[in-house]
Parts: C-alpha cells; sequence; structure tokens
C-alpha cells in the first residue's frame, strides 16, 4: 500500500522525502542522498511497461499501475505533486491502493518566489502558473507518462484537504522549518500507525534525520554532490522551458516573500487565494 507525499510544488516536498529517507532508510537517522532512491516519484515513466502515446492513455494507467506496485504488499512511500481527483475520467488515486498521505501546503506568496527562481519564471509567469486550475507538468524527455496534473495551488490542497477516503495529516512547510523536533515527530507517529509500527518514535534516529536534513546542509550537499530532485529534471507543460540550472535548494528558510515579491503581484495572489490562506493561517 501506499503512502503519499504530496504538496503542490516547490512547497518542501523533497525536504520530507529527505527527512523520512533518513529515518526510515538508515540504521542511524543520518541522511545520504542515495536514501532519496527509496521514495519514488509517481506518476513517472519507469512505471510504465510499454509507451505511453497520449495523456488520456497515461491517466488512465494510474490506479491499475498502483494496483501492480502493491501487488507484494509492502508498503511504499511515493513523493506526488498531483491534484487529488480525477483527469479527464480518470482518478489518479483511490482507496483500495493507498494507506494514507501526507500534505505539505505552504504559503503561496513564497511558494510563487521559488517557482521563479526554480523555472526561470518573471512575475506574471510565476503567478500564471500557481492560478492555473489547468496546469500539468511533464517531464525534459516530453513522455506523457510523467505527466502530472497539479491545477492550482488552491485546487490541490483542497483537493487532498476535502477527501476523505483514507487518513491523512496536514502539514505547513513553515513548521517542518520553525517547529521541526515537534512536526517531524507527529509525522513519524502519522506514519507509525499507519503502517502498525508499535515500537514508537525513535528520538536519537529522529534528531539526526532532523539535523543531517537541514536546509543548509542539504545545499551544501546539492552543490558538492550528485543530485536530482525530480522536481528540476521537470518543465511546464504548457510553456516548455529549457531545463532548470539554478540550484534546487536555493533560499529555503529565508526565501521571505515580504521582501522579494512586489506588492502588485502579493494582492492578486491573495485576492486569488483569500478563503484558502485565511482558513489556513497565512492571513
Amino acid at each position: 500500500m501506499i503512502i503519499w507525499l504530496a504538496s503542490y510544488p516547490k512547497s518542501g516536498n523533497t525536504y520530507l522525502r529527505a527527512f523520512l529517507s533518513a529515518y526510515y532508510f538508515s540504521k542511524n537517522g543520518e541522511f545520504d542522498f542515495s536514501q532519496i532512491s527509496n521514495i519514488d516519484q509517481f506518476p513517472h515513466e519507469k512505471f510504465f511497461k510499454e509507451k505511453v502515446n497520449s495523456i488520456a492513455e497515461a491517466s488512465k494507467q494510474w490506479v491499475p499501475m498502483q494496483k501492480e506496485i502493491n501487488k507484494d504488499r509492502r508498503i511504499r512511500f511515493f513523493k506526488t505533486h498531483s491534484f487529488l481527483g480525477n483527469y479527464q475520467g480518470n482518478q489518479f488515486t483511490t482507496p483500495e491502493t493507498t494507506l494514507g498521505a501526507i500534505y505539505i501546503v505552504r504559503d503561496p506568496r513564497n511558494v510563487l518566489t521559488s517557482l521563479k527562481n526554480h523555472y526561470s519564471f518573471d512575475d506574471d509567469e510565476a503567478l500564471k502558473m500557481i492560478t492555473d486550475k489547468t496546469r500539468s507538468l511533464m517531464s525534459n524527455n516530453g513522455s506523457h507518462a510523467s505527466l502530472t496534473y497539479i491545477s492550482s495551488w488552491a485546487e490541490n490542497y483542497l483537493s487532498w484537504f476535502k477527501n476523505n477516503q483514507f487518513r491523512r495529516i496536514f502539514v505547513k512547510y513553515e513548521d517542518l522549518v520553525n517547529n521541526k523536533y515537534e512536526t517531524f515527530r507527529d509525522i513519524i507517529v502519522f506514519t507509525n500507525t499507519l503502517m502498525n509500527n508499535v515500537e514508537g518514535v525513535n528520538k536519537s534516529k529522529l534528531q539526526k534525520a532532523i539535523e543531517t536534513t537541514n536546509f543548509n546542509v542539504l545545499k551544501k550537499k546539492e552543490i558538492s554532490e550528485t543530485f536530482d530532485g525530480s522536481e528540476s529534471s521537470f518543465k511546464n507543460w504548457r510553456n516548455f522551458h529549457s531545463e532548470n540550472k539554478n540550484l534546487f535548494f536555493n533560499l529555503g528558510p529565508e526565501n521571505n516573500w515580504k521582501k522579494i515579491l512586489k506588492t502588485e503581484i502579493s494582492n492578486k495572489i491573495v485576492n486569488s487565494f483569500e478563503k484558502e490562506m485565511k482558513k489556513i493561517g497565512y492571513l
């Protein structure tokens, strides 16, 4: 069965992926980029046995592919930016294949500034992306098998928030940064419960995983080691930009929209997402 690490792009998904890799796939909680491969991205062309010739054809395979993955009855984490719903009448996932989900939400004003760096967008391009309910992403090689339907920032969040067919926990990116120990501990308690793991939280392993996935540590590792953050290999489905050459781990906690974002753009984001931002506590 699958445990999803879900979020809108540039919301801290890879940060959580690194932490969980260190905690669950190392002996003492010390992170290494090689551990990332234990948590794959979905959808991805690697799971398709044959070439996919259209988006409609790819989306028809999402649930059958998850059923195939689950045949060995193992519990797996998968990272996704997918909207939780249907695309052209095809569901992204079902309770039959999903054990639970961790959803990370981030202030959309900081998401926008991060998208600007990641995709080399200007303000208008980033704003268009984050507010577009029809938005999708596809990998650089143009394979339909890798298409991820993300929708807008609000629709992506709401699709996971409103779904009650399986257990979910919602985590604010800001809490991952400002309240690390308690937030990551709660995530481990949640995932252990899903997996019927009665051993409890290994406090020393938890602390080590937090220390070795600190943003500055990850940024240094990215510079000195090989890293494919998956999102780095994605480009926009509607506007095919060249492969991103900027650092994946760029500003992190220092990404402060108040210092970076034009007031006009900030106001447009609030106008688009005011209801959701108030509910989450961003206004």
